[in-house]
């Protein structure tokens, strides 16, 4: 059954087949994690621990790096499998009012259409108000429908629609 875990480099395999996977795909350009993966964490063994214990440490402000703000990535695994990965920011800035949002995931494509997303964005909401968020902005893609379905049965209620997203507001209490 599929759950949110810590990144770990237990599942370095099954992530990086999942990161090619993500870079084929011709239907959605790859998300911006697959290129935010330190370039040596795809080849090394010892990189991508390099690279897991950083994203980890982005939970804090000491571990965040320049123009970012903290924030909490789990994976989305079923036993060795990994299936997709969100990342909860704890503030918003101007900048991701606009165009990112505090809650942003991402299934691999082999793993698509499953009911993943759904799950993960329900999972996501009490890490966010355990970060005393009461509602998080979340935002799809304008073409993106699945993403559009995704938050809107996790709750959302639309705020508007710009030229390049819908925008969200989701409660993180249940309802």
């Amino acid at each position: 059954m599929a759950r949110f875990i810590d990144p770990t480099p237990r599942l370095r395999v099954s992530f990086l087949e999942a990161v090619a996977e993500f870079r084929a795909d011709r239907a959605y350009p790859p998300s911006w994690f697959v290129g935010d993966v330190d370039p040596p964490a795809l080849t090394d063994p010892d990189a991508f621990e390099a690279y897991v214990a950083r994203v980890l440490g982005e939970r804090s402000q000491a571990g965040t790096r320049e123009g970012f703000v903290p924030m909490t990535t789990l994976w989305w695994a079923d036993g060795d499998r990994f299936l997709g990965r969100m990342a909860v920011r704890h503030r918003l800035t101007p900048a991701l009012e606009r165009l990112g949002g505090h809650i942003g995931y991402d299934v691999r494509p082999s793993a698509r259409r499953r009911g993943h997303a759904t799950a993960m964005l329900a999972a996501a909401l009490p890490v966010a108000r355990s970060l005393g968020l009461s509602e998080v902005l979340v935002m799809c893609d304008l073409t993106n429908t699945a993403s559009r379905r995704v938050i809107e049965a996790n709750g959302g209620r639309l705020v508007d629609v710009t030229a390049h997203k819908r925008r969200y507001w989701v409660p993180t209490a249940a309802s």
